[in-house]
């Protein structure tokens, strides 16, 4: 699928849980995670799993940088 979106993090589906509208789902990135919530329809659809690997796609009028 093309996409416009630059913001692509390849990653393995570490948690789904399925609400009954909504799915939080955790992405493992690395190190790191990310945590996702759409909607349960879409993540049936989707046919998501955990082990799955995914991209997550990040699109935001905002993205913050923090410096330790």
């Amino acid at each position: 699928m093309a996409l416009s979106a630059r913001n692509q993090l390849p990653g393995v589906i570490e948690q789904i849980q399925l609400g009954s509208i909504m799915a939080h789902i955790v992405v493992r990135i690395g190190d790191n995670v990310v945590e996702s919530v759409i909607t349960r329809t879409s993540a049936e659809e989707m046919g998501l799993r955990i082990g799955d690997q995914v991209r997550v796609i990040v699109k935001s009028t905002e993205v913050m940088i923090a410096k330790d």
